[in-house]
């Protein structure tokens, strides 16, 4: 379509993206819908009211009511839960049968697209947009829908507004890191779930040196998944004009935690860190406000992902984690390139890597445990004698193999956006038969009804 015809490009779009997302279940479509209107209409409102008072109160009502809608469907079933197990632990019986609600895909990226758009407007440092279309595309782009990244509206929306065209080199440069991003989600993340899924379901069955290579497999897999969305997303935005927020800096290359979560998820860490650590006043009022302010983020960030204590427990382990740097003032060390002009990392980068690497993959023990009862099982297990056995499962050289090869082109393409991104080889022959071999591999290792994991947050 001409760049002329913006207002039917984002038409066709936002057609494309009801579709795609009435493809999981229709009858969602209406809260999409209504979050959206609400939004358009409160940022006009807070935008042309006269007084303080009044942007406040639409401010409040918006922020209310998108939280509200995302604690129902997300958290109630949590909390009755949580509640009727507390009375019981006190003797008191106590009923907690419900209706079963179904978690709406994606309701925690569109309801935070839709917050900043608000809190913008009401920090004034944009202006609403008056084009319902624009808007309701900025929430509800398909690829960034039901896994983000989380967009803000001073990045995206101006890109929604301006007329685009298609450029090849953009669209080639998409389907190299959607083909990545492929490669990483079908043949690592699917693959190492395949032996994950089995240990985590039933800790106790395994010894702790399988426990171990549990824990591996779904630090690779959760990696693989998540960031291979991430770069199926970016491509595939890149097709249509968009550039969208890179979610993804290489994480496992991270030399402390600090690092590991300005590297990792980085749209969420960032949206927290405007929208509740700096209200919450930052690092302002002195160090004991900054702990406050850091643990209530890590911890938020925590049930972000879920309405479960394990989540819970995981955002505040990483803050725990993250205060020793923040209290010597280390959190900003390792803010310059890994590995700096040299191929190979100096022998202190590659043990603070392996350990920043471990301390991770026992987060995500507490991350993947179905409760915290098999979350403690699972360390028990680790910390057994059994733990100088040999692991059960054998099998898995190819999936090792594609591992290493994942994190060597990775390494060696850790200052591109994506691994892809410069791929230069000379011979037309073989750099299409790179192409090729990803592309067989994906389909050689596709898995039916294997769905991305940030599907259910």
């Amino acid at each position: 379509m001409p760049k002329k015809t913006v207002k039917y490009q984002n038409i066709l779009l936002l057609v494309a993206s009801y579709f795609f997302y009435g493809c999981w279940d229709w009858r969602f479509l209406g809260l999409l819908v209504f979050s959206t209107l609400l939004d358009f209409y409160s940022g006009l409102q807070i935008h042309n009211s006269k007084s303080q008072g009044g942007r406040k109160r639409w401010l409040i009502a918006s922020v209310t009511i998108n939280l509200g809608f995302l604690a129902y469907f997300k958290y109630f079933g949590f909390f009755v839960e949580s509640f009727a197990e507390l009375l019981s632990s006190n003797g008191l019986q106590a009923y907690s049968n419900m209706l079963d609600i179904i978690l709406p895909i994606g309701i925690s990226f569109y309801t935070f697209h839709g917050l900043s758009y608000v809190f913008d407007i009401y920090r004034r440092k944009i202006k609403p947009t008056t084009n319902f279309i624009d808007y309701a595309l900025f929430v509800s782009f398909f690829p960034l829908l039901v896994a983000g990244p989380i967009e803000r509206a001073t990045h995206l929306l101006p890109q929604v507004e301006r007329p685009r065209s298609f450029e090849y080199c953009k669209a080639v440069d998409g389907l190299r890191q959607m083909l990545w991003g492929f490669f990483k989600k079908v043949v690592i993340a699917d693959g190492c779930a395949a032996y994950a899924s089995p240990i985590f379901s039933d800790p106790g069955n395994y010894s702790g040196s399988t426990l171990v290579v549990g824990a591996l497999f779904f630090a690779f897999q959760i990696y693989g998944d998540f960031s291979g969305y991430s770069d199926i997303a970016l491509g595939t935005a890149r097709l249509f004009g968009f550039e969208l927020l890179k979610n993804f800096n290489f994480p496992y290359f991270s030399r402390d935690i600090a690092e590991f979560w300005r590297r990792w998820h980085i749209s969420l860490s960032s949206w927290f860190k405007d929208y509740l650590y700096y209200p919450l006043g930052g690092s302002r009022f002195g160090k004991l406000k900054t702990i406050r302010n850091t643990m209530i983020i890590f911890t938020v960030s925590g049930f972000w992902h879920g309405a479960n204590w394990t989540f819970v427990v995981w955002g505040i382990y990483h803050g725990l984690l993250f205060l020793p740097l923040l209290i010597f003032d280390k959190n900003r060390k390792n803010v310059g390139p890994e590995a700096a002009g040299r191929l190979l990392p100096t022998i202190r980068e590659a043990f603070q890597m392996i350990v920043t690497f471990t301390l991770v993959t026992i987060g995500w023990i507490l991350f993947r445990a179905e409760n915290i009862t098999k979350a403690g099982q699972y360390f028990g297990g680790i910390a057994s004698k059994s733990l100088f056995s040999l692991p059960l499962y054998s099998g898995y050289q190819a999936l090792i193999l594609f591992i290493v090869l994942m994190f060597g082109i990775e390494w060696l393409e850790r200052r591109s956006n994506h691994a892809l991104e410069r791929l230069r080889l000379r011979y037309f022959v073989v750099r299409w038969g790179m192409y090729l071999l990803l592309l067989m591999l994906c389909l050689a290792n596709y898995r039916q009804n294997q769905e991305f994991i940030y599907f259910q947050f």
